[in-house]
């Protein structure tokens, strides 16, 4: 079973966090898992227990947790959500409770397309000198679609015979 623990406390450990490695966990990390596993339940066991609980384990100066410090949280707050049972069987129960749980992302914001968003950002629908600046699978053209771009090939710009020159042999 703790092995179980112990891929939920490194899943958790790494969300959010591009340089963790997920063997220690930080406060914001052990509280989302004890919220989104239902060890927190606003009742018996309060945000402010799971914090105390963390301070309470965690080394005088550190910031994170290793997964002893974390099964020691563990207990402790077992003892609180599981009123009178014995400390291994709270212990057991708070693991039944994170088995194959992994760090929610509900209520992320969605990128939303409200009324007439899609019809201001249809391309093929723009006209005038915007219609220009897109080919026509959509996409931009770029600074050649902004500018008018010269040609400094140096001949004038009816010239049938641009870029002929080098062309022409010495006899």
């Amino acid at each position: 079973m703790a092995s179980e623990a112990e891929r939920t406390f490194q899943r958790f450990a790494v969300f959010g966090g591009s340089s963790s490695s997920g063997t220690e966990m930080n406060n914001k990390n052990f509280s989302k898992l004890c919220k989104d596993c239902g060890i927190m339940d606003d009742k018996r066991v309060t945000s402010t227990d799971v914090d105390i609980v963390f301070s309470k384990v965690k080394a005088k100066n550190a910031r994170t947790i290793t997964f002893q410090q974390f099964q020691e949280a563990m207990k402790e707050l077992g003892q609180k959500k599981f009123k009178g049972k014995s400390p291994d069987e709270a212990l057991e129960n708070i693991y039944r409770l994170m088995e194959g749980k992994d760090p929610a992302t509900a209520g992320v914001t969605k990128a939303m397309t409200v009324g007439g968003v899609s019809q201001l950002t249809d391309t093929s629908k723009y006209t005038g000198t915007h219609k220009e600046r897109f080919d026509q699978s959509s996409k931009g053209k770029g600074i050649a679609g902004r500018e008018d771009m010269t040609d400094n090939s140096g001949y004038v710009s009816g010239y049938k015979g641009a870029g002929t020159y080098d062309k022409k042999g010495s006899n």
